[in-house]
């Protein structure tokens, strides 16, 4: 912008304002680097000439084009930490009607398409200023910013406002709660937002229109991630906070229902926040994601396929049984879970970021496994199906056991420990079972970390006795040849000690000493010995385990 220019919008030239602004805000759309806008004070110099014109009712025409510049200046994070900007942030708090003079119930009046636009124009302003200025965000909190925008939100239901101002109302709370702590606590304690959060979320849910519009699910995607940030570190009192998330945790479980579908990228991205949701509530309030089917009959077989379409969002007749019954439960929503967790599963194969597609589902399947026993009993019938064909080695396939049998070696600990835990948890904690399924080799490490590396039966473990025999016919028809270290049938080879004399034999075995020997002085293994609390010790010398081993033998004998 040229001198002439910056004069013409100091001197408020009505004539020649749409036009400027106009060229600038087309040629800058895209900038981030502001170091031409530096020399002649020329940043400063046009935010206090647009602000100049914002703070002239007679000039509203122009707002929204002069609200749009101010939108590309605040990306300019130099500028804003080195120019006091209080004032103008007021303005911008009471153009977007969210400042201390707003209504006292936050509502909005009827608005006119310019009007939206305005308000609109200055939320997105000010989401760029609290994104990069902690002084932005007290700044706001002291002006009740906040208490207006869950006002706002409590009178949702009852007027309908645009979406984009919904959209940008959602954004702004989300970036003041997610950088300023003060704003998290003051929201859950004294504005009792997530009991008025839960309730915009459900009116939502019960709109027919929500599942048809794009921009209604990208609201539910920011409110999920103002809840998250809100529930991270919960102050209220336990007793009061479970009542609030059971609350919240039958919502999630309608809204699991409405897009487990998993249709469309908006749809994945709704489940995904509200999996990411999940892991901050309490194992206890999970047992609301299953209902008890209304016309689960005790004769019919445990799991069924009814007349209603999986994730349909027509309302479904009390005579009709849910979409997925189990054990006389709906677990429709854990189906969902397991459909998000193959997706993210195929999505791993191109994507880098694997820990943050798969941990939080991971984790949500873990807390219900351990939380609830029909839960447990349906992940496990669809994740650790009895065992028919084990001629292939447990970690290779396509199907759940395989994927979570590869993520035990992985280098990532938290997949490998989520993965791991999981798979216990469905095994009862049992260490013969987990072996069968998993192979003692890939389960080792799980083992070490608590202390049954010597197939110990962990004491405490509280979990039912009175399930089914898993072992299948074919499986116990290969049973004999079952190698349980690699967890699958191995095939007979030929014994390489065959044709060898006994001093052949010895020589060979000191040979295999001194390479273990120089592997463990080079650092390279660690040899161990299992001790009395099932964990493994490190050997001084490699022939320290010839020593051990008559007593470890003697001792495996009176475990088994």
């Amino acid at each position: 912008m040229d001198a002439d220019q910056l004069k013409r919008l100091e001197r408020k030239d009505i004539a020649h304002i749409a036009d400027i602004l106009s060229q600038f805000n087309t040629k800058n759309a895209d900038l981030l680097t502001f170091d031409s806008f530096h020399t002649d004070n020329q940043w400063h110099d046009l935010w206090l000439a647009i602000f100049g014109i914002l703070d002239d009712a007679a000039l509203q025409s122009v707002h929204a084009q002069c609200l749009n510049t101010v939108r590309i200046l605040t990306r300019d994070e130099f500028s804003l930490q080195t120019h006091f900007v209080e004032q103008e942030l007021g303005t911008l708090l009471s153009l977007a009607r969210i400042n201390a003079s707003s209504n006292e119930d936050g509502a909005l009046p009827q608005l006119d398409d310019a009007q939206a636009e305005i308000i609109a124009e200055a939320l997105k302003c000010l989401c760029n200023l609290v994104y990069q200025s902690a002084d932005c965000r007290r700044q706001c909190l002291r002006q009740h910013s906040l208490d207006v925008l869950v006002k706002r939100l409590g009178t949702a239901s009852s007027i309908r406002y645009p979406c984009t101002l919904e959209y940008y109302d959602m954004k702004l709370l989300f970036l003041l709660t997610a950088l300023e702590p003060t704003a998290r606590t003051r929201l859950q304690i004294d504005l009792n937002g997530l009991t008025y959060m839960t309730k915009w979320l459900d009116d939502k849910l019960a709109d027919s229109d929500t599942a048809a519009s794009e921009e209604q699910l990208n609201i539910i995607c920011e409110l999920l991630k103002v809840m998250f940030t809100v529930t991270s570190a919960p102050d209220k009192s336990p007793n009061e906070y479970e009542i609030q998330s059971l609350h919240l945790t039958g919502v999630l479980r309608e809204l699991l229902l409405r897009f487990g579908r998993l249709s469309t990228e908006r749809e994945r991205a709704v489940v995904t926040h509200a999996i990411n949701l999940l892991t901050n509530i309490s194992d206890s309030c999970l047992s609301e994601l299953t209902l008890k089917c209304s016309s689960a009959d005790p004769g019919t077989e445990s799991v069924r396929e009814c007349t209603v379409a999986s994730g349909t969002t027509e309302p479904q007749p009390a005579s009709k049984c849910c979409a997925l019954c189990f054990e006389k439960r709906n677990v429709r929503s854990l189906a969902v879970l397991l459909d998000h967790l193959r997706g993210g599963l195929a999505q791993q194969e191109t994507e880098a970021s694997s820990h943050e597609l798969l941990s939080p589902v991971l984790t949500v399947l873990v807390k219900c496994a351990r939380s609830d026993r029909t839960m447990r009993h349906y992940l496990r019938k669809e994740i650790l199906p009895p065992l028919k064909d084990v001629s292939k080695r447990p970690e290779i396939g396509n199907e759940l056991r395989n994927h979570l049998c590869r993520f035990l070696t992985l280098p990532a600990m938290i997949l490998r420990d989520l993965a791991a835990e999981l798979l216990f948890i469905l095994c009862k904690e049992d260490v013969g079972r987990m072996i069968k399924y998993t192979g003692y080799g890939n389960a080792a490490g799980l083992f070490a970390k608590r202390g049954v590396l010597d197939c110990r039966r962990i004491e405490g473990a509280d979990y039912s006795s009175d399930s089914e025999d898993s072992d299948t016919e074919e499986y116990k028809q290969q049973q004999q040849s079952f190698n349980p270290v690699l967890g699958c049938v191995e095939q007979p080879k030929r014994n390489p000690l065959e044709g060898m004399t006994e001093e052949q034999k010895e020589y060979e075995a000191l040979q295999l000493v001194n390479l273990l020997e120089k592997l463990r002085k080079d650092g390279i293994v660690q040899p161990a010995l299992i001790d009395k609390d099932g964990k493994p010790q490190p050997l001084e010398h490699i022939l320290q385990l010839q020593e051990e081993l008559p007593q470890q033998q003697l001792e495996q004998k009176r475990k088994t």
